[in-house]
C-alpha cells in the first residue's frame, strides 16, 4: 500500500518527484490558459488582480521540468485562508504558507506526477520578480541559452535534491532579475485597470 503524500518525508517525495527536464512544448500555453481559466473562475475577481504564468515553460525554446508555474497576485487586503480553501477544492495541495506567500501543486500522486502538473504561487500584488526575469530570458534568446546550459549541467546533480537545485539557479536568476528591472522599470509596478488580468 502506498503512503500517502502527507506521510512521506522530504526524501522519499524527492525520489517519488524528480527533477526531470524536456525540451520546450508548445502545448504547455494550452495547459497555462486553460488552468488560468478555471482559476478565474474559481478565485473571486476582487481579491484577485493577476495571474501569470511564470517558469521555464514560460520561455520559448528551452528546456524546463514538465510542471506549469502559475504565479497569483492579489489583493493587500486578500483572505489567503478563504483563498487556500477555494484552491484546495479546485484540487490543489498546500505545501508551504506564511503571512505573505503561500505555494501549492496539483497533479502529484501517490503514484508520482500526473499527466498535467502545476505549481501555484499565491502572492500579495508587487511581489512578482518571476515576470521580470522571463521577459528578460524572452527577449535576450543567448541568456535563455545560458540558463538552459545552466540546468542541463545541474539535472543529474540534483535530480532528487530539489532544494539544491533551485539554490544552485539562484546567483543566475538574481543577476539577470536586476538587469531586467534596470532595463523595464516599473512596468509590473502599476495595478491593471481591469482585475484580474491574465498574461
Amino acid at each position: 500500500m502506498h503512503k500517502k503524500l502527507f506521510e512521506m518525508s522530504t526524501e522519499e517525495l524527492w525520489q517519488l518527484f524528480p527533477i526531470v527536464l524536456t525540451g520546450h512544448k508548445t502545448y504547455w500555453k494550452d495547459w497555462y490558459t486553460e488552468e488560468a481559466r478555471l482559476l478565474h473562475h474559481t478565485l473571486p475577481a476582487d481579491q484577485v488582480i493577476r495571474i501569470c504564468h511564470i517558469g521555464s515553460t514560460a520561455v520559448a525554446e528551452i528546456h524546463a521540468k514538465p510542471i506549469i508555474d502559475i504565479l497569483v497576485e492579489t489583493t493587500k487586503n486578500s483572505d489567503f485562508s478563504s483563498l487556500t480553501e477555494l484552491l484546495t477544492q479546485a484540487g490543489y495541495l498546500c505545501m508551504s504558507k506564511s503571512r505573505h506567500r503561500s505555494s501549492f501543486n496539483k497533479g502529484y500522486t501517490e503514484n508520482g506526477f500526473a499527466d498535467q502538473v502545476f505549481h501555484l504561487h499565491l502572492r500579495r500584488f508587487g511581489d512578482h520578480d518571476e515576470l521580470y526575469f522571463c521577459d528578460y530570458l524572452n527577449a535576450y534568446p543567448h541568456i535563455a541559452q545560458k540558463y538552459e546550459q545552466l540546468k542541463l549541467e545541474l539535472w543529474k546533480q540534483y535530480e532528487h535534491d530539489r532544494d539544491g537545485y533551485t539554490e544552485a539557479k539562484t546567483a543566475f536568476i538574481s543577476h539577470y532579475t536586476r538587469c531586467a528591472k534596470a532595463e523595464y522599470g516599473n512596468r509590473y509596478e502599476m495595478i491593471p485597470e481591469t482585475a484580474p488580468a491574465a498574461r
